[in-house]
């Protein structure tokens, strides 16, 4: 999926990151498709999601769980996100399961991907990466964690001041990971943003911030 395919980070903080989507092709099978992705999102339910919803209609972080199964049956498409490998594993074993004839899009680190379609006895149709980023690099922030951060989210809502201000609200103690980690999902309006690796990211990047020490005399 293209709005999630320039996620940065290292490998070991990757491979707590995977979006699975259900799309439909429009003309094609979108026919009274809710249902099916209704059915979708109840089965990603069961494996606690760090976020989930159809784009465009309202992630958790927006409307209860249950408003966002309504209004899937208006939806093109609906996704689940999870940190950890073993929930999207569970998640797609009832996909295959279900057979529901509908697109199913996994976004991962692709050596694990192919690893959990070997195991469930299928092959991936299509494989996506991301050239990097070109053009004026030098104006991107040269924190790592910060780009880890705000590329989660697919079309670059999440400022990097806002980053930068949530880690020093808890560094403070005046918020906690979890609740900055929940401001920061809000932006994303595409809904795939992973708020439990946000955590870990702004915890490393206090972390390192505060090793720095003050600026030399």
């Amino acid at each position: 999926m293209t709005h999630t395919n320039h996620r940065l980070g290292d490998r070991e903080s990757l491979s707590r990151d995977y979006v699975v989507f259900m799309y439909t092709a429009r003309g094609f099978n979108d026919k009274d498709a809710g249902p099916k992705l209704q059915e979708f999102m109840k089965m990603g339910y069961r494996y606690g999601p760090v976020n989930a919803g159809p784009a465009r209609t309202g992630d958790r972080f927006m409307v209860e769980p249950q408003r966002v199964l309504d209004r899937i049956g208006r939806a093109q498409s609906a996704y689940v996100v999870y940190d950890s490998r073993e929930k999207a594993e569970a998640l797609l074993r009832d996909v295959v399961n279900a057979d529901m004839g509908l697109s199913v899009i996994v976004s991962g680190l692709f050596d694990e991907v192919d690893c959990m379609c070997e195991k469930l006895g299928i092959k991936s149709h299509t494989a996506q990466c991301s050239l990097g980023v070109w053009g004026k690099t030098e104006l991107l922030p040269p924190e790592p964690e910060v780009l880890d951060i705000a590329t989660m989210c697919g079309h670059s809502m999440v400022g990097f001041n806002l980053i930068k201000r949530l880690a020093g609200e808890v560094k403070a103690g005046r918020t906690n990971l979890d609740e900055a980690s929940r401001i920061l999902a809000r932006p994303c309006s595409c809904g795939v943003f992973n708020p439990a690796r946000a955590g870990e990211l702004l915890r490393k990047y206090i972390e390192h911030e505060a090793g720095k020490g003050p600026p030399a005399e």
